[in-house]
């Protein structure tokens, strides 16, 4: 599982001319992540249900918003965006190759279980629409991106 953490004073997703997430952080900073699931990231093992809580865990925790602070302390929303991309191959040719992506069936219950475990903390998520054509936009701080493995 990979992320691409960013922090943000807003950020929205739409999908066919219809805003479907969208955080606004007036008085500090969010996050939009973008995630990605690989083939091995089934959230039915036992190994990737801890990879999931370790994401969770990362996303809530990590000290990079305003002031060396976490989403948990600041109380900062999250809009979480499945982004198969992130495991796109570019070593060989001109055209990535999408191998190590989960298909829809493996990934999408993984993202669900993912923003389970961020609302469970207590963080305001909002979504991307899983599989679909989005529009993201997001206005980012600093800039400040980071990149999260589990």
């Amino acid at each position: 599982m990979r992320a691409v953490l960013t922090r943000v004073s807003s950020a929205s997703v739409t999908v066919g001319g219809e805003v479907v997430g969208a955080i606004e952080c007036p008085e500090t900073t969010g996050l939009l992540a973008l995630v990605g699931i690989s083939r091995e990231d089934v959230v039915d093992s036992p190994t990737q249900q801890a990879a999931v809580k370790k994401m969770a865990d990362k996303i809530s925790g990590l000290r990079i918003l305003d002031g060396e602070r976490s989403v948990v302390e600041v109380g900062a929303p999250v809009l979480l965006v499945s982004q198969f991309t992130l495991y796109g191959r570019t070593a060989k040719g001109r055209r990535p190759s999408w191998s190590d992506a989960a298909p829809a069936d493996v990934a999408e219950p993984v993202i669900d279980e993912l923003s389970h475990q961020l609302q469970a903390a207590g963080i305001h998520v909002e979504h991307g629409r899983f599989g679909a054509m989005m529009q993201v936009a997001s206005v980012n701080e600093g800039p400040f991106t980071v990149l999260v493995e589990t």
